[in-house]
């Protein structure tokens, strides 16, 4: 046992050992049928959907959107922006790439603020995507969880999944995993 350990607050090994291998992660993950759905309501008032939801403005005119997060902003896949959606709707683009050498732990906490601001809104709803909204708006709807409801990685998982077939890259689950780590750090457990 080296000195560093003997500092450590009592049950901080205990806690980092609740942290999930990535290989659990991904077991979690596999549960579960697929969704087919083009957007589910996976948290109040929070959506986790695709790009053919994003790109039609009467259907998020209908859903009462009034805030979308574009985890895929600037890519093929991104017509969007606040010039598409006009002053309706505010706008917060996320030049992430479903790639798993991309970090998309860089824009976990600005993400995680839009989307808190927005749900602090009386009667605002927002949209989070992507191309097909599983990996990379679905890796920033769980760091928010996480973030912002102090929800353990698992946790955050099993929420979402309720509603929607969820499966972000391994990279992503690297960093999802790395947030939880911190976290619980920081909270001390």
């Amino acid at each position: 046992m080296s000195g560093g350990e003997a500092l450590e607050p009592e049950g901080a090994g205990a806690c980092q050992g609740e942290v999930p291998s990535l290989k659990e992660i991904e077991q979690l993950l596999n549960t579960g049928r697929p969704s087919c759905n083009h957007v589910d309501e996976v948290w109040p008032n929070l959506f986790l959907g695709d790009l053919v939801t994003a790109h039609d403005r009467f259907v998020l005119w209908k859903m009462g959107v009034t805030h979308v997060l574009n985890a895929a902003h600037g890519t093929v896949y991104s017509h969007g922006g606040q010039d598409f959606y006009g002053a309706t709707i505010d706008y917060y683009g996320v030049p992430a790439h479903d790639l798993p050498s991309f970090d998309i732990s860089q824009f976990f906490f600005s993400a995680a603020q839009f989307i808190h601001k927005a749900l602090s809104t009386p009667g605002a709803k927002i949209l989070v995507h992507c191309a097909v909204g599983v990996s990379r708006s679905a890796a920033l709807v769980l760091a928010y969880l996480m973030i912002n409801h102090h929800l353990p990685l698992v946790e955050a998982i099993k929420a979402v999944k309720e509603h929607r077939w969820i499966w972000p890259n391994r990279g992503f689950l690297k960093h999802l995993r790395n947030l939880d780590v911190q976290l619980r750090q920081k909270k001390d457990c």
